[in-house]
């Protein structure tokens, strides 16, 4: 009898231990450790390169959330960032946001620099000032090539 309380205690226990896992590893994998209320804000970009869901968004070098999805917008040919931060940052409305590369694998992060306005946004509007991701393909092209415009026809040499 006693054995058999003992395997059950065990197992329970086991059982507890795996459910346990497997929340943490759900909770992780949805990039919702941000921890505690969070609210959306939204951040156009021309170009929001390497950035996609689950991408983390900075303010002097600490995490204060994460981008929940990167769609187009075929109005203006632009990519919207919607961004979940956490509610006890509060952002004044000439905030910056950055697309910008974390070390040298690449991985896309948003970062953020807020202004001195006294005025905060509120939870669902836009940030309209932001800086796009560079194309670092078309920066070495450019240093490079130059500025040669390639549809130019040579002009003969003169005589």
């Amino acid at each position: 009898m006693k054995q058999s309380k003992l395997e059950l205690s065990v197992g329970f226990f086991v059982v507890l231990g795996l459910a346990a896992l497997a929340w943490l590893t759900l909770k992780l994998g949805s990039g919702s450790s941000v921890g505690g209320n969070t609210y959306l804000m939204e951040a156009r970009f021309d170009n929001a390169g390497g950035l996609h869901s689950g991408c983390e968004i900075e303010m002097a070098g600490v995490r204060v959330g994460r981008v929940e999805a990167v769609r187009f917008d075929p109005q203006d040919f632009s990519a919207i960032a919607t961004l979940r931060i956490v509610s006890t940052l509060q952002l004044p409305t000439d905030t910056m946001a950055s697309v910008k590369t974390a070390g040298l694998i690449g991985d896309k992060f948003v970062a953020l620099s807020p202004g001195a306005d006294a005025t905060n946004l509120k939870p669902g509007s836009r940030i309209t000032m932001t800086e796009s991701a560079v194309d670092l393909e078309s920066l070495i092209g450019k240093m490079a090539f130059g500025s040669v415009n390639k549809n130019q026809q040579p002009t003969p040499a003169a005589q």
